[in-house]
């Protein structure tokens, strides 16, 4: 009777350590792989520099508005000297630099169409510029 007893209980046991063993994965302590990642190291990478050359071209789409003789004068007029406008525009954010870029781009091209007056771009230059330093200043 103890024999039989032994011998049900390592039964048992062997067999909670069986169902144990076979409930969880063979690597569940080993090291992921690259390819359990749920974003590919070449894709973010990817992203990144996407992400990077359009910050650098709403920069440039500023700066260049920016150096205009005509908003050079509207910064005058604002008391703003170029110079902080410029060391400004890199501070703003990637979401300010894309929508104050896309309306930058859209008054030069209404400009050169001519459906704005040189007043009117002064005055959007003007804005650009206050948006442009509150920002930089909140930040």
């Amino acid at each position: 009777m103890r024999k039989q007893l032994s011998t049900l209980l390592i039964q048992g046991a062997f067999l909670g350590l069986m169902i144990c063993a076979l409930a969880f994965p063979t690597d569940i302590f080993g090291q992921a792989s690259q390819q359990d990642h749920i974003v590919n190291p070449q894709a973010m990478q990817q992203q990144l520099e996407a992400s990077s050359a359009a910050r650098q071209r709403n920069i440039e789409t500023l700066s260049t508005l920016l150096s205009s003789p005509g908003a050079e004068r509207a910064m005058q007029e604002a008391h703003v000297t170029p110079g902080q406008v410029k060391t400004a525009i890199p501070t703003l954010s990637d979401e300010e630099l894309s929508n104050l870029a896309t309306r930058a781009a859209d008054a030069q091209m209404k400009f050169a169409a001519g459906s704005l007056s040189t007043h009117d771009m002064l005055l959007i230059i003007l804005v650009l510029v206050v948006v442009i330093v509150v920002v930089a200043i909140v930040h």
